[in-house]
């Protein structure tokens, strides 16, 4: 496990766990090995198990408020945490896990303290500067974010997390100190393989800022194909789960009545890295709208009946009711203010649009929408953290695309009108007329605030979290043309969709 030879650790663990399965140290070995290997709900379940059999085994529950977290269910790992605390309250892992826990939350004001207090009891704990680094963005403290993570940088140089996190900041441009302090780390044998991804990213966006486009791309390649023998992805199974949305979310099925009251959710879906924090950041900044961020909930609502999408067409009147209160508690978690209205901009909620749909019909839908190429290689030469396997390819990434089209005009001919398109380049072109129609269709009166988002201070998780603190530019719009070389297998999956943008290909959305 140390040396991270997991195969060969796996091989040892499970015999010995059949001859002696009560062996929580053992059981709590190979909950880590699966956490490791991406296999949350396995991890989850021996943790469970082994707290079962010896509940006072505190490192076993601190670990499964761990996993709870990474599973995107940080409530529940909070109540842990509070048991944890009580066993051991000066543990400084604890404590550094109680503040991952509370930003997974929100709590970002409550996080940074605590982060504060484990780093003046360790103040050379690089990973842990990195944690204090992501919530110092989050909340708008930029230059003291940079400043965390170069001090994460001086601990640990081949750290390829906090370099790339310097990178993702979109705003740090790297010196020629820093491109050779990456490349020198990458020629390391002995590097890791999560440090080398992190550090190909970052050296790619040094490269594309100094106008090394080929090179930056090769950077981008090498690091998507690491990534991807890690996380593989199924282009089909999203293609089929699209060919069965069409099939049973019929316009009959669509007019249902049903479904929960509540106007209070916008929903924004769509592609990463299509403007949809740009759109959040923009409607946060009206007086009546909370920003939350990217919520988890709705796809685990959407499945919790079961087969998805079979299951939602078969629910009752009463059960898309059901189904829509269970999604408002469940978000409840993250809202911070009485504001009539918030946003969930998790962009892969366009798979759940008929669900929604079905469950909360007086909800707002938004769908955020850019240039495929521009839209596709932006999620190339982005790195994330998890969730979006499809981006490691550029292949796999015209399918994802093309595929999201394909459903949301099959929406667009059930129900005319039913969700509002925003086009990124018309945004960027027009702004005040398309912030004008985004709020007469969510229901809101105009105010001059959301055309000055940039000065709205609110916590931003994502990858856009710098950009949209600045005033609205059109650079990113063609940058896809640099590469234009390098994109032959994108062009070749989106196929019509490419030529049709932005509306959809003729051959999309018939019923």
């Amino acid at each position: 496990m140390h040396d991270n030879r997991l195969d060969v650790a796996e091989r040892l663990l499970k015999p010995h766990l059949k001859e002696d399965p009560f062996d929580v140290r053992a059981i709590r070995m190979l909950a880590e090995l699966a956490a490791r290997i991406g296999r949350l709900q396995d991890a989850e379940k021996l943790l469970r198990r082994a707290v079962e059999i010896v509940p006072g085994f505190t490192a076993a529950r601190a670990n499964l408020a761990l996993v709870l977290g990474r599973l995107g269910r940080a409530a529940e790992a909070l109540e842990l945490l509070d048991e944890v605390f009580r066993a051991e309250p000066e543990a400084i892992g604890n404590l550094n896990l109680k503040a991952a826990t509370l930003g997974r939350l929100g709590d970002f004001e409550e996080a940074i303290p605590l982060y504060e207090a484990v780093l003046a009891r360790a103040p050379n704990q690089a990973r842990v500067w990195l944690s204090y680094g992501h919530m110092l963005k989050t909340v708008g403290r930029q230059a003291d974010g940079i400043a965390a993570y170069r001090r994460a940088i001086a601990l640990r140089p081949a750290l390829g997390e906090a370099w790339w996190s310097l990178a993702n900041l979109k705003t740090v441009r790297f010196d020629s100190e820093d491109v050779a302090a990456m490349e020198a780390a990458l020629d390391a044998a002995d590097l890791q393989p999560d440090d080398r991804f992190h550090l190909e990213f970052a050296l790619g966006k040094a490269l594309h800022d100094a106008g090394r486009f080929d090179d930056a791309f090769a950077c981008y390649a090498r690091g998507n194909a690491l990534r991807r023998q890690y996380h593989a992805y199924r282009a089909a199974d999203t293609r089929r789960l699209v060919e069965r949305s069409i099939e049973q979310f019929t316009a009959s099925v669509l007019g249902r009545g049903g479904g929960n009251a509540a106007c209070d959710p916008i929903f924004i879906v769509g592609m990463p890295r299509a403007g949809s924090t740009l759109i959040e950041q923009i409607l946060s900044s009206h007086s009546q709208v909370e920003g939350t961020s990217e919520l988890p909930d709705m796809p685990v609502v959407a499945r919790a009946a079961g087969r998805y999408p079979e299951s939602a067409v078969e629910l009752g009147a009463a059960e898309r009711h059901t189904a829509g209160a269970e999604y408002l508690r469940r978000v409840g978690v993250q809202r911070r203010t009485e504001r009539p209205f918030f946003i969930d901009k998790l962009p892969n909620n366009w798979m759940f649009v008929p669900f929604i749909h079905l469950v909360l019909p007086n909800a707002r839908i938004i769908d955020a929408r850019r240039h495929p190429l521009g839209c596709c290689l932006s999620n190339f030469r982005q790195h994330f953290a998890r969730g979006q396997d499809f981006t490691y390819d550029l292949g796999d990434l015209g399918h994802y695309y093309a595929n999201y089209v394909e459903l949301m005009a099959h929406v667009d001919a059930a129900l005319p009108g039913r969700v509002h398109r925003v086009i990124y380049e018309r945004l960027v072109d027009d702004t005040e007329a398309e912030v004008r129609t985004l709020l007469t269709y969510c229901g809101l009166e105009f105010e001059p605030a959301c055309l000055e988002f940039h000065k709205t201070e609110r916590a931003v998780r994502t990858a856009s979290s710098e950009q949209v603190r600045q005033p609205i530019y059109r650079d990113a719009t063609d940058e896809w043309q640099n590469y234009s070389a390098n994109l032959a297998p994108l062009e070749d999956a989106l196929g019509e969709v490419l030529a049709a943008y932005p509306d959809a290909p003729a051959s999309f959305g018939h019923l």
